[in-house]
């Protein structure tokens, strides 16, 4: 039987609430980029832009079912750690196709890479704090 001190179960809680904080964070604008590009932009638009810097349209699809299933599942908390991952590749695929001729601000005409860049930071520490409070997939 492990017993924890005041300070490890305050410290273990404050990093429960920081995962939660961060999925919804990181969530709601996965979820957000992903229903602009499938109502504003259209499916077709997207692939129509992903092929117009040299990108295989389908990727535009894939975006889009990543970003607004991903965002799904870490605002509920569901396989948090894997689904993180896996947005770093739609982070970084951003970041060099999208704005990587952009310059690093990201108030750069056409937006730099360092917004997404910082993105996939995130998603790479989420993972560390696993899923988190108020989770479906948290295990007991």
């Amino acid at each position: 039987m492990t017993f924890l001190t005041d300070s490890e179960a305050h410290a273990e809680r404050n990093a429960d609430i920081a995962a939660f904080i961060l999925r919804l964070a990181t969530g709601a604008f996965f979820l957000v980029h992903g229903l602009i590009k499938l109502f504003v932009f259209t499916p077709a638009g997207t692939a129509g832009y992903f092929q117009s810097i040299g990108l295989p349209g389908v990727l535009g699809y894939l975006t889009i079912a990543l970003e607004i299933g991903g965002g799904l599942a870490l605002i509920l908390g569901i396989a948090t750690r894997y689904v993180s991952l896996a947005m770093i590749g739609v982070l970084l695929g951003a970041a060099i196709f999208g704005h990587g001729g952009n310059g690093f601000t990201f108030s750069n005409p056409g937006g730099g890479w360092e917004y997404p860049v910082l993105w996939a930071i995130t998603m790479l520490a989420l993972p560390l704090l696993g899923d988190g409070a108020y989770s479906l997939g948290r295990r007991r």
